[in-house]
């Protein structure tokens, strides 16, 4: 599906980078106090992909030394929902939109994909079980009009970004996971070199 394009050992100095910054981070209280770090943000509709894609994509960057943000992984009980997930979208490097059939009728899958565009965030799009035309904001009545426009200028602008395209019947888990995986790699070596 895609082809790594940094050697091992580029990935391996990478690496040993980001472990050395993550022990600074996690010596300086006042640094982690407040904010939620995170390399990557796995932005998903839970009803469609948390206990297959997210988790797998989850469990996968976990075992490549990265550290992802999954609500269900990195949140407990008694946290505030936005304000978690809002630092962690601000704090992270790069996010994943795992886009499934029920992601539009999520106000806080919206909202996430909104605040990366308006945070500036590479946004890597996985379209699952879902094509790019499919998507789109529905006026329910429920949502702020100010809000219906960020959902749907961050929705078109992530419709215009290639991506991965994943049919959960007929697809291999493995390859799509792997392919993310090493774009995200990619994406945060490009990010470290610059």
């Amino acid at each position: 599906m895609h082809r790594q394009r940094y050697s091992s050992a580029v990935i391996k100095n990478f690496l040993a980078r980001q472990t050395t910054t993550k022990k600074l981070l996690a010596t300086n209280d006042a640094v982690t106090k407040n904010k939620t770090y995170c390399d990557v943000f796995i932005n998903h509709r839970g009803i469609d992909t948390k206990r297959t894609l997210a988790t797998l994509l989850y469990d996968h960057l976990s075992r490549r030394k990265l550290t992802p943000f999954l609500d269900n992984k990195n949140m407990k009980p008694g946290d505030k929902l936005f304000n978690h997930i809002d630092n962690a979208i601000r704090n992270c490097k790069v996010g994943i939109a795992v886009f499934s059939p029920n992601y539009c009728s999520s106000y806080f899958c919206l909202h996430e994909l909104a605040l990366f565009a308006e945070s500036k965030k590479k946004v890597i799009p996985i379209f699952c079980d879902v094509k790019p035309s499919q998507l789109s904001v529905t006026d329910n009545g429920n949502v702020p009009k100010k809000d219906l426009r960020r959902f749907q200028s961050a929705l078109e602008e992530a419709k215009c970004t290639v991506g991965l395209t994943f049919d959960s019947l007929e697809g291999n888990w493995l390859d799509v996971v792997n392919s993310a995986s090493e774009i995200v790699m990619e994406s945060l070596i490009e990010m470290n070199s610059h």
